[in-house]
């Protein structure tokens, strides 16, 4: 049975509105047009530190542009809670170590599997390290990635580490749609590929 990971998160929230609770989310981004829905939707509902961790992203320009537009995009929204960007080291050859022989799977393939694992282990460990009640990434919003593996990797990745994965589907609900919407109004730019050398 396919489980509704909107309906879940939605749930929880509704749990945390009658205690009254705020949880502290180490959020995942991978871009500022992906983040803009997430945060809009998100940011009422828990304090969020949000994680700039992208070494898939193969060339420092385009590393950098993503990072200065997400902080831009912060700047500009008015979000109902305070956001707080957290930063990492640019480390594309650990990425590149990590998918070596995997150079040429396809698109959505084992490679890309990879890449989501790395980079929710370490939004885990940086929501152990800020003491967060739950870490999770803007990925889901995308049409073109399985939510379904990206939670099942955040779940596992959570067990292993003993951080909690806040299960998410930002997509549904119009989510893609409403980012589309939102880069457009902050003039934000929209990247035609996830990053890697792979993909572009």
């Amino acid at each position: 049975m396919n489980r509704n990971f909107s309906k879940e998160l939605d749930a929880l929230i509704e749990k945390n509105k009658i205690e009254e609770l705020k949880p502290k989310l180490m959020l995942h981004a991978c871009c500022a047009c992906c983040a803009s829905y997430v945060l809009e939707y998100l940011s009422e509902h828990f304090e969020i530190y949000l994680l700039y961790f992208n070494p898939n992203i193969t060339e420092q320009s385009e590393y950098d542009y993503r990072y200065s537009e997400l902080k831009r995009l912060v700047d500009l929204m008015p979000l109902k809670g305070k956001v707080r960007i957290v930063s990492c080291d640019y480390t594309p050859k650990d990425y590149l170590l990590a998918v070596s022989g995997l150079e040429q799977e396809p698109e959505r393939g084992e490679r890309c599997s990879v890449c989501f694992d790395m980079r929710l282990k370490e939004t885990a460990k940086k929501a152990l390290e800020y003491n967060c009640d739950y870490f999770a990434t803007t990925l889901t919003i995308s049409p073109l990635k399985n939510s379904s593996i990206i939670n099942s990797i955040g779940e596992r990745v959570g067990q292993e580490l003993g951080a909690k994965y806040l299960p998410t589907d930002f997509k549904k609900k119009n989510g893609y749609k409403r980012s589309i919407e939102l880069s457009k109004e902050y003039n934000l730019y929209r990247q035609n590929y996830c990053g890697c050398i792979f993909s572009k």
